[in-house]
């Protein structure tokens, strides 16, 4: 069910190599890789987590509203997360030279979709 949409996302982001459907606590709910990639999306995906529940709090103490999105630049990645609900998040792992403007825009539009499908 979640596998169409995370190919979907590497497939037409130029660049990407790997999606992710996550909960907070750190357990993959799906994910998909690229043939050839050597991302352990998973992996990379449990550390992050942990990073993006301090993010949620510090923009609770602030009172700046819920985090929608989060982008780490890396010399060797960019992971782009987009929050699908207060349980889950979605990540798509790009290279330095591919379309991360496109991989936000297409984890925009498949946010709603995981939201329903996670119901």
């Amino acid at each position: 069910m979640f596998q169409e949409s995370l190919k979907k996302l590497v497939a037409e982001t130029d660049g990407a190599v790997a999606g992710l459907l996550m909960g907070f606590d750190g357990i993959a709910v799906d994910s998909f890789s690229a043939v050839g990639s050597d991302v352990d999306i998973t992996t990379v995906g449990m550390e992050f987590s942990f990073i993006l529940t301090q993010v949620r709090k510090a923009a609770e103490i602030l009172e700046v509203g819920g985090v929608l999105e989060i982008a780490i630049r890396c010399e060797k990645l960019t992971i782009l997360i987009r929050v699908v609900n207060p349980e889950y998040f979605v990540a798509l792992a790009v290279k330095p030279d591919g379309n991360f403007g496109k991989g936000r825009y297409l984890l925009r539009m498949v946010a709603p979709k995981l939201q329903v499908d996670l119901s």
